[in-house]
């Protein structure tokens, strides 16, 4: 039976080195596997240090699909990615490979593995709304979706233009906009979820970690060689966690130290949120992050061998 291993689990837990583990595993016995990104930051080229991207080193010659594929000033749809991840996936499976999805938010992650639907696109209507947010900004722009549906304006932030003008689309194309998730229902064969734990403390520490990393990496320097190639001009690329905060940094809107401190917090908000998400599936396998034994109890989980943790 065709199989799909997805591993999520937030921010600095370990799921990219974990992939590459089982993957290089997997092979030592031929049976190949590859690596799904599920990241929408991952796809951005040029954006490497802000997204802890696996580097080639990192990736240990597993290929990666669905990194280094847009341009900075191009907009991250989640149809479309949903649309790319499963061609992949597809294609591992038509190989004899074995899919492994590494995943980013969990919208991401259930839109590729799950039945979900997205509201239909028009391409016009989408720029005349973009053109709208340049002109007025996100909090006018919300005041008018609120006037139009003010139960779908209530469920997103004044600030987040990107989703209002989805839903200003989508209204406009149906007469209706209805953000609500799926039934946890699989559209993909022989999924198996694992999810990384971590205790809140270590979490905390580890973000705070990769965050000077980031900066002592060069995380300023990327920022300042990607605005030429357009990164305020991207609609997904600008609100990356710490690339929006170095810009703000840069325009003097924040210090440095202000910019490095609200990153961590900004990311620590966001592992929350995404974990209280994961957490409502069912289906997923929790882990231990730092267990020893992590790949071999992936492996027993891969093979049905351990059903004992899921839940």
């Amino acid at each position: 039976m065709e199989q799909t291993l997805v591993l999520i689990g937030p921010t600095a837990s370990g799921k990219s080195s974990l992939a590459v583990a089982y993957a290089q595993l997997r092979i030592s016995r031929g049976q190949p596997a590859e690596v799904i990104n599920a990241d929408s930051m991952l796809v951005y080229r040029g954006m490497d240090i802000g997204t802890a991207k696996p580097s080639e080193a990192e990736r240990a010659g597993i290929p990666h699909h669905l990194i280094d594929i847009a341009d900075v000033t191009e907009t991250a749809s989640v149809a479309e990615f949903q649309q790319l991840a499963r061609a992949a996936i597809d294609d591992c499976h038509a190989r004899g490979v074995l899919p492994i999805v590494v995943g980013g938010s969990a919208l991401y992650t259930r839109a590729i593995v799950d039945e979900f639907d997205f509201p239909g696109t028009d391409p016009g209507v989408r720029a005349r709304w973009e053109a709208e947010l340049t002109r007025v900004g996100p909090e006018a722009l919300h005041r008018i979706l609120a006037e139009r549906a003010p139960d779908t304006a209530a469920g997103i932030l004044p600030g987040n233009g990107r989703r209002i003008v989805r839903a200003l689309e989508v209204i406009e194309l149906t007469g209706g906009f209805t953000p609500k998730l799926p039934e946890w229902t699989y559209a993909l064969p022989g999924v198996v979820q694992v999810g990384l734990e971590l205790e809140r403390d270590e979490l905390d520490r580890r973000i705070a970690a990769r965050v000077e990393e980031m900066w002592a990496a060069g995380l300023v320097a990327e920022v300042r060689r990607l605005i030429p190639l357009g990164l305020r001009d991207g609609l997904t690329a600008a609100r990356a966690l710490g690339y929006r905060q170095v810009l703000q940094f840069l325009d003097g809107e924040l210090t440095e130290a202000e910019a490095k401190e609200a990153t961590v917090v900004g990311t620590r908000r966001f592992a929350r949120k995404q974990l209280g998400w994961y957490r409502r599936d069912h289906r997923i396998a929790w882990l231990p992050a730092l267990a020893e034994d992590l790949v071999e109890s992936v492996d027993r989980l891969m093979s049905g061998m351990d059903t004992s943790s899921s839940g």
